[in-house]
């Protein structure tokens, strides 16, 4: 690489990034706020959950694996009227953030849920054997007992945001994938790709290092 094309694709890296940073985080609030919920629901009408609806869940359930199994791709395709609907535009950081919302949230849910269920049942038999209402255990009690579980799975939810939005790229979604895309792949420049990649990398080892430290320390409070 001469240094004239090492100054080029240096310059485009640190905006790439940012666009990527945004996008993901984003996305995982909004994600979060949708599957939390939606996971929380699915424990509490689970079988062994606070408060069963076996028909309930099963049809939650199922929606949930459906959009779960969508490939991100055609998702965002299939998106495209909403997000011009809500945001103007199609293409850009700020529209991909609504299809990345969307495809994360029923992973979201299945990670809270998992996560819920992991609890210790004695914890909640001792709740309610205290008369807890079921917001004060799930808020009180579940919660704050599988905290560090949900923070593990917060973390793998972003990680696979930033693969996600990477996706995002050959639909015009800006970021890495975007520049790997256009510069990389369209004109031949692996260095562009290679040099994507790398940040990529250094993205989800952060991430998955913070989401580690966390766990942990909240583990150690116990």
């Amino acid at each position: 690489m001469g240094s004239e094309r090492l100054i080029e694709v240096l310059s485009m890296l640190p905006q790439a990034t940012l666009e990527t940073v945004f996008m993901t985080f984003a996305s995982a609030v909004l994600a979060s706020l949708l599957g939390f919920p939606l996971g929380t629901y699915l424990f509490v009408t689970s079988l062994a959950g606070l408060a069963p609806k076996r028909i309930t869940y099963n049809v939650v359930s199922r929606i949930v694996n459906l959009l779960r199994s969508l490939p991100f791709i055609i998702l965002m395709i299939l998106l495209i009227p909403f997000t011009r609907m809500i945001i103007k535009t199609s293409i850009g950081p700020t529209a991909v953030i609504i299809p990345l919302s969307i495809a994360a949230a029923p992973f979201v849910a299945r990670v809270v849920e998992s996560a819920l269920e992991e609890v210790d049942k004695g914890v909640i038999t001792a709740a309610r054997a205290m008369g807890s209402t079921i917001m004060q255990i799930i808020f009180k009690v579940l919660i704050p007992e599988a905290l560090p579980a949900l923070i593990s799975g917060l973390a793998l939810t972003i990680i696979n945001l930033i693969g996600y939005s990477a996706m995002a790229g050959a639909l015009g979604g800006g970021g890495l994938g975007d520049l790997a895309i256009r510069y990389g792949y369209y004109r031949f420049q692996v260095d562009v790709t290679i040099a994507a990649v790398i940040i990529i990398l250094i993205l989800v080892e952060a991430v998955q290092m913070t989401g580690t430290i966390i766990s942990r320390k909240l583990l150690a409070r116990r």
